[in-house]
């Protein structure tokens, strides 16, 4: 028989000597978790986390306790995907700390009864990485914490349920229960009976988590009690009872498998409900992010030829917009944006609906092609900045807005909602900024750019890609519609086409010009058009600037597309008169441009209109109407629609009005005239197209979501700085016993005379060692430092600052004490 003392040790014993090796290595707090880390961990945490760098930390310690703040826990697990949100969940009803494989088989299930894999298995580690980069779980994988603060966010309570649908423990349930109704229930379920409530607890739990105990209990419940735990397995664990409950409750509740929380309300406990789930916390485990799949493929060249014709005609939805706020543009409201008035005029006069109102004046608004002119009775009109967009190649000027629109935060979708206070959103107004929409932009876009070139995808499993990315929290549903918006939005802006991705929308996602890959996509700007006898002319493509400005103010736009149609009018052609030019001008710039000759029927309303232009002179008496031929003057006079306009004679060729010179130059109009206004001096006033302007302004700046990423050069500064400021403040001074005048305690400044300082920090700058001092600055405030003296001298000391990272002076009168490190810290 071997001797006992030369055998090897047993398994167990092994095992127990493993793990007591790492339990002495094991951190006890998400401080030591993190002080575990290196600095590309760290640096890592920091860029996925910012908002613990305002400000920056100035140690470890520091920085675990701001990660677990509520604030910064709630942030961290609005950025989690489906699966790793599911993990800390199943976490927050674990055992805590919690093994790795009481959580494996609370996402993947007992494979022994159910046989089956759900992906969960393969995807935890993965997860669970997640989880402890973002400093939201710590610990080895044997001993895994949930930070304090997550779980106290996502564990169940009557006041919050859980998102797993899941109880409270048996012993939560219990712990306001009298000893003598635990003893009933133990007793009830064929328990024997404990000395304390406390192993009664712990027998009841046991119970319920052993599968076969639990299997030959419940086959002894009558039918309608499974019933009963059927609508409350998956939640809500809570259900409400008559003070006389059914058998088939009593039943149950007189074995514990229903516990009572309230007077009239019983909760199903969680061990219970894991047993019948087959040890699941979840309902539905998503391991893997659903694919956005396909729903149609198109030829690359087809998708960009036809964004690009709907880049063109976004162009010319901007610039008739911004061009309709010219002269007289709409009011601002007292608390900022459109009327609702104003915006249905605008839909009217771009022939859209109201929201795509909207969203072209925010889009513009975004460019900053227009802004308020608190100058012109506060109303909207073109920046100096529009004149300089339409100066630019079309391929530029569509590229100046998509930039612009990309990482806008301004929601035109919310326009006709009410906020929180029940007041109306209008179209630039304030209120609304969505921090998050620049975010699911970029992302939608990432997504059909993960596509093939042509395809667009099901906008459904889209939807559904983006929900397991970015879970909704509660019932708010903004970042589904953002998506959808962005979707329209990128269609009617010439982004996508077809659904799919063009090449210069590729192009703006990664941060490159579009517009040099557009502009072979548009067609060249001619400079012509064709005159038709039914007083139209059609555009053949986009026109050249000075003949498009011209045409639009002597005709009227009646239809768009590839092809522009203008249509000329009476109304047009005087138009162009008022504007200052003649007959003979028109009758010119027609001739020129027109590669059909010049119909009669047009030449005959420019004469006509220009014949009777200007024979009837409106003047400010509150305005006056004179005319060579007081024939003409009778007849206005005769006529009943003038009886608004307050006419009376005064002489034979002058009437006096009572209304104002614009509304008498209308009212004529109206009435088919076509008077022209005139100055104090009798001249003819030129109503040119000259625009008011408002002062420059800047485009409105983004709403950030949260503070910016940092860089890879604050991220190494930061990182320098909690490391330096965590060597001062874990720093280990020689035993007291070794220096008798040092502080007392690990927590205190070291104390030592004026001569012992002096002493020590000379010796220390002659030998190049580190050591470890108490500083009092100027405004009092104490502090602890790790230095390396280099020079002494003139009462000041002067030295490498291991907490600042930096070379500072000292004064030797404000050190309160110098103590050195141990052999180990230097």
């Amino acid at each position: 028989m071997p001797d006992p003392s030369t055998a090897e040790p047993s398994t167990a014993q092994a095992r127990t000597a493993e793990a007591r090796a790492t339990a002495a290595t094991a951190p006890r707090s998400l401080a030591e978790a993190l002080r575990a880390r290196d600095d590309v961990a760290l640096a890592a945490l920091l860029h996925a986390r910012p908002d613990l760098l305002t400000p920056v930390p100035g140690d470890v310690t520091q920085l675990a306790t701001r990660a677990g703040t509520r604030a910064s826990v709630v942030r961290a697990l609005d950025r989690l995907d489906r699966f790793a949100l599911q993990t800390a969940e199943a976490l927050a009803v674990a055992p805590d700390p919690c093994p790795y494989p009481v959580l494996e088989s609370l996402l993947a299930g007992d494979t022994g009864s159910s046989g089956e894999d759900n992906g969960a298995r393969a995807a935890l580690p993965r997860a669970l990485g997640t989880l402890r980069d973002q400093a939201l779980v710590w610990g080895d994988d044997d001993r895994l914490r949930l930070v304090r603060t997550a779980r106290e966010l996502l564990s169940p309570s009557p006041a919050r349920p859980s998102p797993t649908g899941l109880g409270p423990t048996v012993a939560e349930a219990t712990s306001g229960m009298s000893p003598t109704r635990v003893q009933e229930i133990v007793a009830t379920a064929g328990l024997p009976a404990t000395h304390d409530p406390v192993s009664a607890v712990s027998a009841l739990t046991a119970l319920f988590t052993d599968p076969e105990r639990m299997s030959a209990l419940l086959d002894q419940a009558p039918a309608e009690a499974h019933q009963v735990l059927g609508r409350l397995v998956w939640g809500p664990p809570y259900g409400e009872v008559t003070p006389d409950p059914t058998p088939p409750v009593r039943w149950l509740r007189d074995r514990g498998l229903l516990l009572p929380a309230s007077a009239r309300t019983v909760v199903l406990p969680r061990e219970v409900a894991l047993y019948l789930r087959g040890g699941l916390a979840h309902r539905v485990t998503e391991p893997v992010a659903p694919p956005v799949r396909l729903h149609r493929e198109h030829r690359p060249q087809l998708v960009d030829a036809n964004a690009a014709g709907q880049a063109l005609a976004a162009l010319s939805t901007v610039e008739e917009l911004v061009k309709s706020w010219e002269h007289t543009g709409p009011p601002v409201l007292r608390a900022g944006g459109l009327s609702v008035r104003d915006l249905k005029r605008t839909a009217a006069t771009l022939d859209t609906t109201e929201q795509s109102a909207a969203f072209w004046a925010e889009l513009a608004y975004a460019a900053g092609l227009v802004a308020g002119d608190a100058e012109a009775d506060e109303r909207y009109a073109p920046t100096p900045a529009f004149d300089g967009w339409l100066e630019l190649p079309p391929a530029e000027r569509w590229s100046a807005l998509v930039r612009a629109w990309l990482p806008a935060t301004r929601t035109a979708g919310l326009v006709g909602e009410q906020d929180s206070k029940g007041r109306t959103l209008s179209a630039l107004g304030p209120e609304l900024d969505r921090s998050a929409a620049a975010e699911v932009r970029h992302r939608v876009l990432g997504l059909l750019a993960e596509l093939p070139e042509g395809g667009s995808p099901e906008p459904d499993a889209l939807l559904a890609r983006l929900a397991w990315e970015r879970p909704p929290r509660g019932t708010s549903d903004l970042r589904a519609r953002l998506a959808r918006w962005t979707l329209t939005e990128a269609e009617v802006l010439g982004v996508t086409g077809r659904g799919a991705l063009s090449a210069f929308g590729r192009a703006l996602l990664e941060g490159r010009d579009p517009a040099p890959v557009l502009a072979p996509q548009l067609p060249e700007p001619v400079d012509h058009v064709l005159l038709q006898a039914d007083l139209t002319a059609v555009a053949p493509g986009p026109l050249r600037r000075p003949l498009g400005d011209t045409l639009a103010v002597l005709a009227e736009v009646e239809s768009k597309g590839g092809a522009t149609v203008y249509r000329f009018t009476p109304g047009s052609v005087r138009r162009a008169l008022d504007a200052g030019h003649t007959a003979v001008d028109l009758h010119a710039f027609l001739a020129e441009h027109s590669r059909t000759p010049v119909p009669q029927p047009l030449s005959y309303l420019i004469d006509d209109v220009a014949r009777r232009h200007g024979h009837l002179r409106v003047g400010a008496a509150s305005s006056y109407l004179r005319c060579d031929d007081d024939g003409m003057l009778n007849e206005i006079l005769a006529d009943k629609r003038s009886a608004g306009l307050g006419l009376r004679r005064l002489a034979p060729t002058v009437l006096a009005a009572q209304a104002e010179p614009g509304a008498l130059l209308d009212g004529l109009r109206a009435m088919g005239y076509a008077p022209a206004a005139e100055s104090r001096t009798g001249d003819v006033l030129v109503a040119r197209a000259d625009a008011h302007r408002s002062p420059a302004r800047s485009a409105p700046a983004p709403v950030p979501d949260g503070p910016p990423v940092p860089d890879a050069t604050l991220l190494g500064a930061a990182v320098r700085a909690i490391r330096a400021g965590d060597l001062a403040a874990t720093a280990v001074r020689k035993d007291p016993a070794a220096t008798p005048s040092g502080g007392s305690g690990p927590g205190d400044l070291p104390r030592t005379s004026a001569a012992e300082t002096l002493a020590t920090v000379q010796a220390a700058a002659l030998t190049g060692s580190a050591v470890w001092i108490g500083y009092v600055n100027a405004e009092g405030a104490a502090s602890q430092r790790v230095i390396a003296p280099v020079r002494v001298e003139g009462g000041f000391v002067t030295g490498y600052d291991h907490t600042a990272d930096e070379v500072r002076t000292f004064a030797l009168h404000r050190i309160t004490g110098v103590a050195e490190l141990a052999e180990d810290q230097v």
